[in-house]
């Protein structure tokens, strides 16, 4: 049987859509007509055989031929990036280069730590590093400009491309204050929490998650005087001495030294995890595989003193 041989520009109009939902979202991105783009992907969809979407309402849902398209576009359109920077560059190896995001909701000396062997084992690696949030990040690591993504969550199943989630490992939460509020606190924790002042992170974030059921477990409602999105940020104010503060232990020895904080009780049964996300073609990555190896050592060197 001959088969068709897929038209490049056909996909990329399908991948828009399906990354869109809908056929409005891709024609003002595109600066295409709605049944331009609409016959395209009809000229793709013959071209399988296949149905690729299905109506929703006012939207479009992929079908499952539409789910698995959308998965090899990814790859592809990750790989033809690759390509175009690599001949750009001069012909320079991509695994010289690692270009990595760091979801805003993730502590980013942890994220450093992670990263730091594989500048140490690759010495002439180019590093390039992006910060947004989990959806942003995604979303670069889908359109391959991306390698990796460093986050305190897996990707969601929901995602329309198969990513590979690697959990680098956990580290439990610590509660910190300044030494006259740790040991206030610490006299009949966890009890000592309840209506104690609270400096907490994003309610968006992994972790926050994680501190919210731990509290409720425990009966424990303090007040929240400011949520953040940046761990330093937060640290910074809880040096104020204005209230308690998450600290992931595996940066437990930086918020000692750097903001004078110290802890008041290990929590149990509260972590904070970290994962690596990368697309499956990308996951042989030479400094991938430093983080990869090294992350496990990292964790357990570090969480081993927590007083």
């Amino acid at each position: 049987m001959n088969e068709t041989p897929l038209n490049y520009h056909h996909l990329r109009l399908f991948w828009e859509v399906a990354r869109g939902g809908s056929l409005r979202v891709a024609a003002e991105k595109l600066n295409l007509s709605q049944p331009t783009i609409s016959a395209q992907i009809k000229n793709l969809e013959e071209a399988l055989n296949k149905p690729l979407f299905f109506r929703n309402g006012r939207g479009l849902k992929l079908t499952p031929a539409g789910l698995l398209t959308m998965e090899f576009s990814s790859q592809i359109f990750a790989l033809g990036t690759e390509i175009s920077r690599t001949v750009q560059g001069h012909g320079k190896s991509a695994n010289s280069r690692l270009r990595i995001g760091v979801t805003d909701t993730m502590p980013k000396l942890v994220a450093w730590r992670f990263i730091r062997p594989a500048m140490r084992r690759l010495p002439d690696l180019q590093l390039y590093c992006s910060e947004g949030t989990t959806q942003e990040m995604l979303g670069l690591l889908a359109a391959g400009k991306l390698d990796a993504v460093l986050s305190d969550e897996a990707s969601p199943s929901r995602m329309p491309m198969k990513a590979y989630n690697h959990m680098l490992g956990k580290s439990p939460v610590v509660f910190c204050a300044t030494s006259s509020l740790a040991k206030r606190l610490r006299k009949t924790f966890p009890a000592s929490l309840n209506t104690a002042a609270a400096l907490l992170p994003a309610n968006r974030s992994a972790w926050r998650h994680q501190i919210d059921r731990w509290f409720e477990a425990h009966s424990i409602r303090p007040q929240i005087l400011a949520e953040f999105d940046d761990a330093a940020l937060m640290k910074t104010a809880a040096a104020d001495g204005i209230g308690f503060v998450p600290v992931v232990a595996t940066v437990l020895d930086e918020a000692k030294k750097r903001y004078g904080l110290l802890p008041i009780q290990q929590t149990m049964g509260c972590d904070c995890l970290f994962y690596l996300i990368a697309m499956a073609h990308a996951t042989h990555h030479p400094a991938l595989q430093a983080i990869i190896q090294e992350s496990g050592g990292y964790l357990s060197n570090q969480t081993d003193h927590i007083f």
